[in-house]
Formats: C-alpha cells, sequence, structure tokens
C-alpha cells in the first residue's frame, strides 16, 4: 500500500498531503534512467576490458593458430631459400662451370621478379602485414624457381651439345694397339723413307699387318673414301664437326663411303700399304681448324695413364717415318 506523506503549512496551521509536482517527478525519472545508464556503462567496459566474450575467445584461438602457422610456413619458406640459394650457386659454380657458359647474374633474376605482374597478384590476397609478408616471400622464392628452371632448360640443352662435341672429338687410336707397340712414328719432323730427308710428318703411323681393321676415332661424316697415288693411297678423310677432320691413309681397301654417317670405333677399313708408302700402316692424322695437331693427345678414351706415358714416349722417339 504506498504511503501518504503530509507536512505541516505554516500559513494554515494544519497538516496537509504531500503532493509532487509532475516536473519533480520527471526529473527523478531522467536523473534515474541516466544513472542506470551511466552504470551499465561502466559495467559494460568493465566487462570488455577484463571479460572475453566467447566470441572474442574463438577469435583469438584462432589468431594464436594463425601464428602458429605462420612461424611453421616461416620457417618452411626460410629452408626453401637456403635450397634456392644452393641451386643458384650451384647453377652458377658447377653447371656452367662444366660447359663454359656465363654464370647468371642476381641482376638478370631480380630483373625478371620485377617484370613479372605476379607480386601484385599474390599480393592482392591478403590485407594483413603477416600475410602480405608470407605471400611476398613465397612469390619471389617461386619466380627465382621458375627462372632456376628455364636455367637448368639451357643447362640441359649445353648437355646435349657437349654430348655431341665430345663425342666428335678423337679419343682412341684408330687400330688395336693393346701392346702399345704399334706407334711405327710420331708427328713432328722425321726421315723421310722415300727421299731420305727431314721432313715435316704431319701424323702417327701405326704398323700392323695388312688386313688389320682401322677404327673411326670420333662420330662424323665421311669427307672423302678415294684413292691418291702419291700420298695417301685409299683413304678416308672424316668431318666431325667442332671444327675437327682426321685423315687414315694407306688402306688396302676402303670400307665407307662419302656422305656416310659413322660412329666412334666403326670399321672405315683395312690396314694396307697403298700410295707412298714403304710397308703396311695406318697413317692417322688429326686435323683442328684445318691445321694438323699432334694425334697422340687425342687418346684419352682407350689408355690408362700409365699406357698414355708409354705411348708419348714411342711417339716422340726420333726415327724413319714409313710415308
Amino acid at each position: 500500500m504506498k504511503k501518504v506523506k503530509y507536512y505541516y503549512n505554516t500559513h494554515t496551521l494544519r497538516y496537509e498531503k504531500l503532493e509532487t509536482p509532475l516536473r519533480v517527478r520527471l526529473l527523478r525519472l531522467f536523473g534515474f534512467i541516466a544513472a542506470t545508464l551511466v552504470a551499465a556503462a561502466i559495467i559494460v567496459a568493465i566487462a570488455f576490458e577484463y571479460i572475453e566474450s566467447p566470441k572474442e575467445i574463438l577469435l583469438r584461438k584462432q589468431n594464436d593458430d594463425l601464428r602458429d602457422q605462420y612461424s611453421i610456413l616461416q620457417q618452411r619458406t626460410d629452408d626453401l631459400q637456403k635450397q634456392m640459394l644452393e641451386l643458384e650457386n650451384r647453377d652458377n659454380n658447377v653447371y656452367r662451370a662444366i660447359f663454359e657458359a656465363t654464370p647468371i647474374p642476381d641482376s638478370a633474376r631480380l630483373k625478371e621478379m620485377e617484370k613479372s605482374k605476379e607480386v601484385q597478384l599474390v599480393q592482392s590476397m591478403g590485407e594483413t602485414e603477416l600475410v602480405k609478408s608470407l605471400t611476398t616471400q613465397l612469390n619471389t622464392l617461386s619466380l627465382r624457381v621458375a627462372y632456376q628452371q628455364k636455367s637448368y632448360s639451357d643447362i640441359d640443352a649445353m648437355i646435349k651439345d657437349k654430348e655431341k662435341l665430345l663425342a666428335a672429338i678423337p679419343a682412341i687410336q684408330p687400330v688395336s694397339n693393346k701392346d702399345l707397340r704399334h706407334i711405327a712414328s710420331g708427328f713432328g719432323y722425321r726421315v723421310d723413307p722415300v727421299y731420305k730427308i727431314t721432313k715435316f710428318h704431319a701424323g702417327l703411323d701405326f704398323a700392323a699387318t695388312q688386313g688389320t681393321p682401322i677404327y673411326a676415332t670420333a662420330n662424323g661424316v665421311v669427307k672423302e673414301a678415294s684413292y691418291d697415288a702419291g700420298g695417301y693411297g685409299n683413304h678416308v678423310v672424316i668431318n666431325h664437326g667442332y671444327s675437327y677432320e682426321t685423315l687414315y691413309g694407306h688402306m688396302v681397301r676402303i670400307k665407307v663411303h662419302i656422305g656416310e654417317q659413322i660412329k666412334r670405333g666403326e670399321v672405315i677399313g683395312w690396314v694396307g700399304s697403298t700410295g707412298k708408302s714403304t710397308g703396311p700402316h695406318c697413317h692417322y692424322e688429326v686435323h683442328k681448324g684445318g691445321q694438323p695437331v699432334d694425334p697422340v693427345y687425342f687418346f684419352y678414351n682407350d689408355l690408362t695413364p700409365e699406357q698414355y706415358d708409354q705411348v708419348l714416349k714411342y711417339a716422340k722417339a726420333a726415327n724413319q717415318s714409313f710415308d
């Protein structure tokens, strides 16, 4: 039951009922509401400051997980960058050195990265600093990998060309010479067996019985296969490319023909004594850039180091040539 309040009216000298004006009641109501709102705001502020909501707890957990994942990805990125650096070093210092190719400067790799539009594409995928940092690193790494793949493609082409070059360089003896005693006369000035004067001997003479097989010393194409009465007799000239040619003289019979593709170790004829010759032998020459060079330096494929030393001694002996 609502209490009725009275007050003593000094004018009327009587107790009268207390009537609260509407204005005062409204002010009190607004004051109460304002105080309630202020208290609620304070409580909410304290709650937001010190008490996490379920959504905040979930977001914090997700954020922690993302940081952990970023840390792992960062470590993997660092490892990949180290591996990429090692590949680039091997590319410059090993593979390209083997094939005598110019190393790729770092500025060239960076230039290719700057040209690519993938940077903006990848960076647009995220706005946070963590995502931007990681995507930038991964983008840079992917570009380095792509450039390195191109470099290895170039090296692969070099390998194939180098294989052709190695197959085209004379590398074996033209006749079987296991006991190393078939070399009868070496490269340089020797006594001519017919004119008995010292003349330049442009090749090596391999003494062998008539009919001994003569082998191509490198891959190539037969350039000449003919008879020269006053010189090499039945002879073959093979063009190996890369400015290499070999000549095989005084054959009893020629097996190949002009334009034929020849592989190293293939029989091209047989030892004889045709042309200007004093006995069965194979006169063998190696030409580089049109000039005769000492063939003894092109036997590295079928001799041990000890055998090669022995061959050098035989080839350097001052004696009379066979042609």
